[in-house]
């Protein structure tokens, strides 16, 4: 059976992030020929964009323990039980205890990959190139049914009441974004939104919900005059019976783009590395799982260079590639955003 990690390994597990920024610099590989945007910790001779296993077997990790944690997307305690057959299946096909963590931000997730902390992680969209270039992350796979990799779409959702009909008729209003590294609920709309008469920070001021579903719900209480969500997480919470259908309206939808990865840490010995893909591939949703998922039932195998072109294309159109700079900048955000969320909830 799974086990619920005690209060000392959550302590040892997720250290602040000021702390945990600078453990990879220790790590670089001096004769690297080549990083593109991966950090100096990593190296990708081969080119696939991805971070290299390190040459060195001393530096290639098999740990007793394996931890992972999923993309807090929503409230993160929702996917503890959600996920409870997945680790379960996973603790006995790889044969190593398995601990499901639930993180509270994506840059908290992205810091403890990097720390050697995590050593398998599902990532939101956007989030996933930070977690590649800054923490070596290898994604392998996504959820999907058949032998068809699940998508999902950026969707601009109103009350059904509202007046509003186009993105055009938000200017001056109150529209939510969620986290600044997101895709569907940040970098997307700064690049779609202008082209359809609406540009962030000219035509309104992004207000950082902090989570999808929180901008959902605040257009449904009225916070919002209209928000920026992941299609799937929108379908999901309707499914859940945690928003009507009725009460919304969708006014804009994007073209599709790939949904959560789930990744390895580049320094997993390759016999291990091999052996969790195997069973991430071999596992089959349960129906709980399948209807969380809408449908999806099975994890099917992707590549960071395929798969991502168009999420990094959005990243590099929106002013934020991939690399350190933007990384640290997107962090700070996070963490202003996060505070200032949690300031509006002190009595």
């Amino acid at each position: 059976m799974t086990s619920k990690p005690t209060l000392s390994q959550v302590r040892q597990l997720f250290l602040p992030v000021a702390l945990l920024a600078a453990a990879g610099s220790a790590l670089a590989q001096d004769a690297c020929t080549n990083r593109g945007q991966l950090d100096n910790a990593y190296c990708d001779a081969n080119k696939d964009l991805v971070a290299d296993l390190p040459t060195d077997k001393s530096k290639q990790r098999d740990p007793s323990t394996l931890v992972w944690a999923y993309t807090p997307v929503e409230d993160p305690a929702v996917y503890a039980n959600i996920f409870k057959p997945f680790t379960e299946h996973l603790e006995k096909c790889v044969g190593k205890k398995t601990v499901y963590y639930p993180v509270q931000s994506n840059a908290a997730e992205i810091e403890a990959m990097r720390s050697g902390r995590l050593h398998f992680a599902g990532f939101s969209t956007g989030p996933t190139g930070f977690a590649v270039n800054m923490a070596g992350a290898v994604p392998f796979a996504a959820k999907g049914v058949g032998n068809d990799v699940r998508g999902y779409n950026l969707l601009a959702i109103v009350k059904a009441s509202s007046p509003f009909q186009k993105l055009g008729d938000l200017k001056g209003k109150k529209v939510a974004h969620t986290s600044p590294s997101s895709n569907s609920g940040n970098l997307a709309p700064r690049v779609l939104f202008p082209d359809l008469g609406l540009t962030p920070d000219t035509d309104y001021k992004p207000m950082m919900s902090g989570g999808h579903d929180k901008s959902i719900l605040g257009v449904a209480s009225g916070d919002y005059e209209m928000a920026a969500v992941a299609s799937d997480v929108y379908d999901r919470m309707i499914t859940r019976g945690t928003v009507k259908k009725d009460d919304f309206r969708v006014i804009y939808r994007s073209a599709t783009f790939p949904t959560s990865s789930f990744a390895y840490a580049h320094d997993l010995k390759p016999e291990l590395a091999t052996k969790l893909q195997q069973c991430f591939y071999s596992f089959r949703f349960p129906a709980a799982m399948q209807k969380e998922f809408n449908g999806d039932d099975r994890f099917l195998p992707i590549t960071y260079a395929k798969d991502w072109a168009v999420v990094r294309d959005v990243a590099e159109k929106s002013g934020t590639p991939y690399n350190k700079a933007a990384y640290e900048a997107e962090a700070k955000r996070e963490a202003e955003a996060a505070a200032k969320l949690a300031a509006q909830k002190k009595p």
